[in-house]
């Protein structure tokens, strides 16, 4: 039994769209889940298996998967789409890469950034967001598409910030053309309607 955990609008809204996308709401039981906010809303939730109490997470015959990163690579490798490359091609190698450099350093980036934390030590490490998103324009100059021709659960996971938090997003057409078509998905804006109708339902 698969069971995905989410607190809908919250960061596992992107697995929610990831999952809509791949049409495998029939292979899995979605469960919401509460979870605190930034805001200071909320609580943990008891039935969550996530260590820390937030979301995503998966259950799978008793183990826990969760960092969206890891979701996204589990679920894709579990049922194969064309959301992800097949496993062990080149190609696969360039969209673990992005998955992985999303959680290791694009998201952490962009957090020092909004919360004005600055360190040699972390610039060393980590580099800025300039640097962020010149990989991305490097990428998105060769395709339509993080990773060439095809849309893939990397374009989800990796335009998300931005999507969120529209302000911090490169002044790039190249960059804000690709966040466009991302956000504008059918998949995720069936997922926004659903999540907006589970938050007043639960007000």
């Amino acid at each position: 039994m698969l069971t995905f955990f989410h607190a809908p609008h919250s960061r596992s809204s992107v697995i929610a769209t990831l999952i809509e996308e791949m049409g495998i709401r029939d292979k899995l039981t979605i469960r919401h889940v509460n979870i605190s906010r930034v805001d200071g809303t909320g609580d943990r939730d008891p039935a969550n298996p996530h260590p820390e109490g937030k979301a995503p997470a998966l259950l799978h015959e008793g183990h826990v998967i969760t960092e969206r990163g890891a979701v996204m690579l589990y679920l894709t490798t579990l049922f194969p789409s064309s959301l992800a490359p097949a496993v062990g091609t080149p190609a696969w190698g360039d969209y673990i890469t992005w998955l992985s450099w999303y959680q290791g350093v694009f998201e952490p980036v962009l957090i020092f950034e909004f919360t004005q934390t600055t360190h040699p030590s972390l610039t060393a490490t980590f580099r800025g967001h300039a640097e962020a998103a010149d990989r991305i324009r490097a990428a998105l100059k060769k395709g339509p598409w993080l990773l060439g021709e095809t849309f893939s659960a990397a374009d989800v996971l990796v335009h998300s910030p931005y999507a969120w938090f529209e302000e911090s997003t490169p002044d790039d057409p190249l960059i804000r053309d690709w966040v466009e078509r991302c956000k504008a998905r059918p998949a995720r804006l069936k997922v926004l309607a659903e999540d907006a109708e589970a938050r007043a339902k639960a007000a």
